[in-house]
């Protein structure tokens, strides 16, 4: 039985790297050396090349048709951990009161952890010595993550979950004291029984009634403040090297954004586009989108049938954002890792009959070198990454008094005290049900690991893009305290997860 100070020493190892890799982002960013444009091009960089090229050297040789039925239990796993994220967050949002900038972006604060950089280079490490088996279950290690960041990639991007940081910025702004007061009232209805107030005051108060195509009267066209095209959706603006697909409905951010921890953006370089005003519900659903589509099928179908339109473009968003380095790299090396003649090509395979290369090296294991090569620089470079994106995160002291406190420390205790807790016990029910194989070391402590994680320095992007003035001043103060509070449960679920699958 391995003592306890040697656990606690395994667990605090990694965060050790992690924090001197992020200190070094950090310090340079301060001292001026490392400028916004030349973070923007470090997260093109890690989302283009390095970290496809760390999933596919990973992915290839790891799964196989013994542990493919990890699969399963591991996009479950992340799909749970994403719901109890938003469901603490909405939670929260019941009992204390948050920015009205901020009202959608807290579901996502609390759905979305951080699952590229930080879980990468602290199980990478863990993994790499007793009790595991060193390079194999890293590697291992690694083609389980990647599934984590998949789900991560589908859910935010694809299937829409980046939009609620866009429906913060629909609709006119709400002061502080008016939503605080609104928070007042709701809780004394709430816990006192005492009659709500009137609908009137809720209109004018209630942050949620802030809600796109909904108001009575039409606003200004040059609003500041409104953020809509044509009335079907928010315009998200522009930011270098950041692609955006303008459909129909929204305009979206390719989902190379969501994985890695990218600096956040102080001033947004291409000019404010022409914006309109929201539009009542009539004209919402009678207004044509202003995309062009090609003369023949505008023409025949979709002019017809605005839902269609809606459909179509749905789809293409898709299909797009299947179509990112990080997502092909993941979903082209399951195929690879699975047919035995072609993991041939790369690695050497039992059973797989590929002559080798004069090298007596499979014939493709060249491009397995070219991305274990690039791979390596994904982690260090995304926590360099990390550290800049937290150097530009700021607080003025003299404006904790009037930030909604409760709100920030419930998320945080509930992301990094509550989740893991919650975490250790799904892992646990699932290897009790034999969904999770319990001779599995590396799948159970990244199970568990997995609900362990801050929200993601990547939300301070989106929200930037779709805020319109570069800020996220609403964001910053809940990242914070996750942080700080995550090197100390880190830790020690690392060593619990340790001791229980010894």
């Amino acid at each position: 039985m391995t003592s306890a100070g040697t656990l606690i020493w395994i667990s605090v190892r990694p965060l050790l790297r992690l924090i001197l890799c992020s200190a070094c982002g950090f310090v340079i960013t301060k001292a001026d050396l490392f400028p916004t444009v030349a973070a923007q091009s470090l997260g093109q960089i890690i989302l283009n090349i390095t970290l496809p090229s760390l999933m596919f050297s990973k992915m290839v040789p790891a799964f196989t048709s013994d542990n493919i039925s990890a699969l399963g239990p591991l996009v479950l796993v992340a799909s749970i951990y994403s719901i109890i994220g938003i469901v603490m967050a909405w939670i929260t949002k019941q009992f204390f009161w948050v920015p009205h900038r901020f009202r959608y972006g807290i579901l996502v604060a609390g759905g979305w952890g951080n699952v590229g950089d930080i879980p990468t280079s602290a199980i990478m490490s863990i993994t790499g010595s007793a009790p595991f088996d060193g390079t194999h279950d890293q590697t291992l290690a690694v083609a389980y993550i990647s599934v984590f960041i998949l789900v991560y990639m589908m859910s935010l991007f694809p299937m829409g979950g980046h939009l609620w940081v866009a429906k913060d910025f629909v609709g006119p702004d709400v002061e502080a004291a008016e939503v605080r007061e609104a928070m007042r009232l709701k809780r004394r209805a709430m816990f006192f029984g005492l009659c709500r107030p009137s609908v009137r005051q809720d209109k004018q108060k209630d942050p949620e009634v802030q809600v796109p195509c909904q108001e009575p009267e039409p606003k200004p066209v040059d609003s500041e403040e409104t953020g809509f095209i044509n009335g079907h959706g928010p315009r998200a603006r522009h930011f270098r090297h950041v692609s955006f697909h303008e459909d129909a409905a929204t305009a979206t951010p390719a989902p190379t954004d969501g994985v890695t921890s990218q600096a956040p953006t102080e001033k947004l370089t291409s000019p404010t586009p022409t914006v309109t005003a929201p539009l009542d519900n009539q004209e919402c659903k009678n207004r044509e989108p202003s995309t062009p589509l090609s003369p023949g099928i505008s023409d025949s179908i979709f002019q017809r049938n605005p839902r269609l339109r809606k459909i179509f473009f749905s789809i293409r968003t898709v299909a797009k954002s299947m179509l990112t380095p990080a997502s092909l790299a993941i979903l082209i090396a399951f195929p690879i890792a699975l047919i035995p003649p072609i993991k041939g090509l790369f690695v050497l395979t039992p059973g797989a009959n590929i002559p080798n290369a004069p090298d007596n090296q499979p014939p493709l294991a060249f491009i397995l070198d070219f991305t274990q090569f690039m791979g390596a620089a994904s982690v260090p470079l995304g926590l360099i990454g990390l550290g800049s994106a937290l150097a530009r995160l700021h607080v003025p002291r003299a404006q904790w008094r009037t930030l909604p406190l409760g709100a920030i420390f419930s998320l945080a205790i509930g992301k990094m005290l509550i989740s893991p807790v919650l975490g250790v016990l799904i892992t646990q029910g699932l290897v009790s049900v034999g969904l999770i194989d319990r001779n599995d070391k590396v799948l159970r402590f990244v199970c568990m690991f997995f609900s362990c994680l801050p929200t993601a320095t990547t939300q301070v992007f989106l929200t930037q893009v779709y805020s319109g003035t570069g800020s996220a001043e609403s964001l910053s103060p809940f990242l914070i305290p996750q942080y700080i509070l995550m090197l100390f449960s880190m830790s020690g679920l690392t060593a619990y997860a340790l001791q229980s699958i010894m």
